[in-house]
């Protein structure tokens, strides 16, 4: 494994549809209503894609030195776990990427004003405080209200808003959407560690209320994901959103097929169809909204 390599899998290329798709969503939005600015957008896009980088450094090195990962690892190899980049230099690249994240959304500020300022420092801070600090995210059972909130809520909604000038309730709506199915990979992550978690601590809601309740809450996440582009429907009377409620059967499909299959290294496909899923809804949904912009137009 060259270092060049091993600093792309630790950066974990799969998840980046994670960051992708909220900026995408909430850029689409903003074209539907013709308020589309590019600017702004290929910035919140760099934030956004530095953060989840920036996050999965810092998870990459602190579940290393927390005992969450070790040999007996089901998921993908980790970089410091493996040996192929040293606990320092991986510090070292956390602080770089997300310090670098933070001065490149700090130019938000002109499209949006000082008070972005306040997200800025929380997302940043919230991206390190996931695997670490006194009160790790992560290891509390707090993950998912994270991922939701930043990477869903957050993302799409200022994603909008810096291009507008305003939040809508449609945006609202559809940042709650993203990010249930972005959370969805976190919550697959969790179902195929819950036992190693448990070992080292780590307090995941799949470890706290069992690998059944994950599986209801993948598949209820899927649901409200479907009910947001008919809410866009509603309020709006652009039917073309409604593709994005594709993602319904779509979900009960791989809910049925999560659940039966073994916990092995075989298992990792879910986290594939997930992430799948994921750009699914995010493009269909964007689709609907670009071409309602345009048939309006």
């Amino acid at each position: 494994m060259t270092k060049l390599n091993a600093w792309i899998v630790a950066s974990r290329p799969k998840t980046l549809s994670a960051a992708a798709v909220p900026v995408m969503v909430g850029t689409a939005l903003a074209w539907s209503v013709d308020l589309l600015n590019w600017m702004p957008a290929i910035i919140c896009l760099s934030f956004a894609l530095l953060v989840q980088v920036g996050t999965n450094f810092v998870n990459d090195y602190k579940d290393f030195e927390k005992g969450a990962d070790t040999e007996e690892r089901i998921g993908p190899p980790r970089a410091v776990a493996s040996g192929w980049i040293s606990p320092g230099a991986m510090k070292q690249a956390s602080v770089l990427v997300l310090g670098t994240a933070f001065c490149l959304g700090c130019s938000l500020i002109a499209f949006g004003g000082w008070w972005l300022l306040a997200i800025g420092i929380a997302s940043i801070a919230c991206a390190y405080l996931y695997t670490s600090g006194p009160f790790p995210l992560a290891y509390v059972g707090l993950g998912d209200v994270f991922v939701v909130l930043f990477f869903g809520l957050i993302a799409v909604t200022f994603t909008y808003y810096v291009q507008t000038g305003h939040i809508s309730a449609e945006s609202i709506a559809l940042g709650v959407g993203v990010g249930l199915m972005v959370n969805n990979i976190l919550v697959i992550n969790n179902y195929r560690d819950a036992d190693q978690d448990a070992r080292s601590q780590k307090r995941t809601l799949t470890v706290r209320f069992g690998r059944s309740f994950s599986l209801v809450q993948y598949q209820m996440s899927m649901v409200i994901a479907a009910l947001a582009p008919l809410f866009v429907f509603l309020q709006t009377g652009n039917s073309w959103v409604l593709l994005g409620c594709i993602v319904y059967p779509f979900g009960r499909f791989l809910t049925m097929r999560i659940s039966r299959l073994p916990i092995d290294n075989h298992f990792n496909k879910a986290l594939g169809w997930t992430s799948g899923l994921l750009i699914l809804y995010g493009v269909t949904v964007s689709v609907g909204l670009v071409l309602e912009g345009i048939v309006t137009g």
